[in-house]
């Protein structure tokens, strides 16, 4: 019996392609794990982006306004470094993928296909081997049939040979001459057997040895170096994961330490200097009380209290019709045109505004208009040598084509100087108003009647002084251009407007159409298109603007020049008062 073909080389080798399929799972698993980091730092980030933009002021808001304050630059710097923060994670997780995840993809390919190889050489080796193994066996059957075969006849020839019984026509039909030949050739096929068995068994024995010494040791050495490479990429990556977060430590760090120099910035006392410029008023602090004297038969009388926290319109009920007056705007006290005001529907000279804040807004508007001037006159400046250059070499232009532009630009340099003579004016006039220091505090007792201050003129009649009280503090102004207005103004009716605290919607006095588009930036006035038709309710003073309205809620000043005006009839000769 012909021994088995070993087993042991070819366990071995399924135990290999078991651990190196194992191994490339594993690979697959670790990159399923730098992905998933990668998609956990890309959503942090886009948090952090997203909650770094919640926070930021919006444009036209009031957390705008207080971004004068150091808390809240603070606090807008620390959103800034945090949106910074933010892209280093976003570096993170692109490095991750295009240096970890990437790569050990296109390995995964790599390292699939060299081991299918591997793994095909070898199964090709083992079934070679194993088929000059059945070879082997196949000849030594053969060779071990035909020894029996030449046996068999060898005793035949020789038990015929020797049998005395045999008749004879047995020893015609089967001589021992042909059984002699019979064995001959028996054992000739058994030569030949043999000699064919042992040919394949040095074949087999050769191609044995180099299968168990050669081609196998070669494919579990490429196997093994496959295995090792795998296992020092791994190592890479992991090393790499760690460096892909150091590198960007230094930036976070940077963060980090924009975030505590923001903090160590906020300076409370500037804070509440800031607070205190921007909400003083200018109001001149009251004078002592005088005393008054009980006497039989005679009641004492009601002074109002000008500090008083409450609003005073319910004692203002009990005057007599004929003594009353405007309500002061002092501290404290409510104003319910307050909604107004914090929607910019003020007036466009700031006269609901207390004295010095007044002032800041006027010069702020100053500021804003020199610098649209500044503006104009450098394009001026621009064409005028454009022109020049025209007229010396005509061929590069017509002069005459800078002449609108020109034309254009000088009427918007005498809008804007009218509009800062308008201004000015009445800076100079709240500027006058504004008490010093050094004089004494007053009071009035009592009720107090106002007093129109005359009128002055800048700018075409464009700025109206307001009446002032004789305390010097401040009250809310009305037109003096004509002794009919100061007429209408001392009316009940006129009084009874401005104790009531809230606008009354004006009624409409006629209609306009607007010849001209009309931007309308300036608070107060309103945007106009070509061809608009708008109601009118207040008719040019003198000043240039006419007020209209588009709906109850939209309403503002456009040039009179920009519209064509037609007046109820009713409403032509009367005189409006705002």
């Amino acid at each position: 019996m012909l021994p088995q073909l070993p087993q042991l080389r070819r366990d071995q080798f399924d135990n290999l392609e078991k651990h190196t399929q194992s191994g490339i799972e594993f690979v697959e698993r670790y990159t399923k794990f730098v992905k998933e980091r990668s998609e956990i730092e890309f959503n942090y980030a886009k948090q952090i982006r997203n909650l770094s933009k919640k926070y930021q002021p919006k444009k036209n808001s009031k957390e705008e306004e207080e971004n004068k304050y150091t808390s809240c630059q603070a606090f807008l710097s620390t959103l800034n470094e945090l949106n910074d923060y933010a892209g280093q994670h976003e570096v993170i997780a692109e490095n991750l993928t295009s240096q970890i995840i990437t790569e050990l993809l296109r390995y995964l390919t790599e390292l699939k296909a060299e081991r299918k190889s591997h793994f095909h050489d070898g199964r090709k080796a083992q079934q070679h081997i194993e088929c000059s193994w059945k070879q082997l066996e196949a000849s030594k059957r053969r060779f071990e049939r035909d020894c029996k075969e030449a046996d068999r006849a060898q005793q035949y020839f020789e038990r015929m040979d020797a049998d005395i019984n045999v008749t004879k026509a047995d020893v015609e039909k089967r001589s021992s001459h042909k059984a002699r030949q019979q064995a001959q050739m028996r054992h000739q096929m058994a030569a030949d057997s043999k000699s064919e068995y042992s040919n394949f068994l040095t074949k087999f024995n050769q191609e044995q040895n180099e299968h168990y010494y050669t081609l196998i040791p070669n494919i579990f050495q490429k196997l093994q170096e496959m295995e090792e490479r795998r296992i020092e990429r791994v190592g890479v990556s992991m090393k790499t994961y760690a460096e892909v977060d150091r590198e960007v430590l230094p930036i976070v760090g940077k963060c980090l330490d924009g975030m505590t120099k923001a903090a160590e910035s906020i300076e409370p006392k500037t804070d509440s200097k800031q607070v205190v410029e921007s909400y003083k008023s200018g109001f001149e602090p009251p004078g002592d009380v005088e005393f008054e004297d009980y006497g039989a038969g005679q009641s004492m009388k009601r002074t109002v209290s000008e500090t008083s926290l409450s609003n005073s319109r319910g004692e203002a009920k009990e005057r007599p019709s004929g003594g009353k007056s405007k309500g002061k705007l002092w501290p404290f006290i409510k104003n319910k045109n307050k909604l107004s005001l914090k929607l910019g529907s003020g007036p466009e000279d700031f006269s609901h505004l207390p004295p010095e804040q007044r002032r800041k807004k006027l010069q702020a508007k100053i500021d804003d208009l020199n610098k649209d001037i500044q503006k104009e006159m450098d394009q001026k400046d621009a064409l005028t040598k454009m022109k020049g250059v025209y007229e010396k070499n005509p061929q590069m232009g017509d002069p005459a084509s800078v002449d609108p532009r020109l034309v254009e630009i000088a009427m918007n340099i005498e809008k804007l100087q009218y509009e800062v003579q308008k201004f000015e004016g009445w800076l100079a006039e709240v500027e006058g108003r504004l008490p010093s220091k050094s004089d004494p505090p007053r009071r009035q007792s009592g009720l107090y009647e106002t007093q129109n201050s005359n009128s002055s003129t800048v700018a075409n009649n464009c700025a109206q002084d307001r009446e002032s009280s004789p305390d010097g503090s401040y009250t809310e102004e009305q037109s003096s251009e004509t002794q009919d207005k100061v007429a209408i103004a001392n009316t009940p009716e006129f009084d009874d407007e401005f104790d009531d605290g809230d606008e009354e919607t004006l009624p409409t006095i006629g209609t306009c159409k607007a010849i001209y588009q009309f931007e309308g930036h300036n608070e107060g006035t309103i945007s106009v298109t070509e061809g608009e038709l708008l109601y009118v309710i207040e008719e040019d003073k003198g000043d240039g603007w006419t007020r209209v309205r588009r709906n109850e809620e939209e309403e503002g000043y456009v040039p009179t020049s920009y519209v064509e005006v037609s007046l109820e009839t009713t409403a032509k000769g009367a005189m409006t008062y705002i």
